[in-house]
């Protein structure tokens, strides 16, 4: 068996990122954020990185720019923005959502 060790991250004391994301449970193969009450802006740089992210809105409202296609995101609705794909989000109303991003997002300077 590999490690069998429970992780856990209290809310409270979960790290910030530069960017004002929280960094939630991570493991191996996958890493948590958490987005809380990101203002609307529509000037978010363009960005492709090396790991894949699916995303789960909580509340709040969004567009998600993927090579070219815009999809609206929702409070319930998921997405995928697949490993090196050039991306941007347009915050339309304060937004909060969870995302997993697979290699872990902040390990090795991935998120830079």
């Amino acid at each position: 068996m590999g490690d069998t060790t429970i992780k856990k991250v209290s809310g409270a004391q979960s790290p910030q990122g530069p960017d004002g994301q929280r960094y939630l449970a991570s493991g191996k193969h996958v890493a948590m954020r958490l987005w809380v009450d990101e203002p609307p802006t529509d000037d978010k740089p363009r960005a492709a990185r090396t790991y894949e992210t699916v995303g789960y809105v909580i509340a709040g409202r969004a567009e998600l720019v993927v090579e070219g296609q815009t999809v609206r995101l929702e409070p319930g609705d998921s997405w995928l923005v697949p490993a090196g794909a050039e991306h941007t989000y347009r915050i339309l109303e304060t937004f909060t959502a969870v995302e997993a991003t697979s290699p872990p997002a902040q390990v090795h300077g991935r998120e830079g």
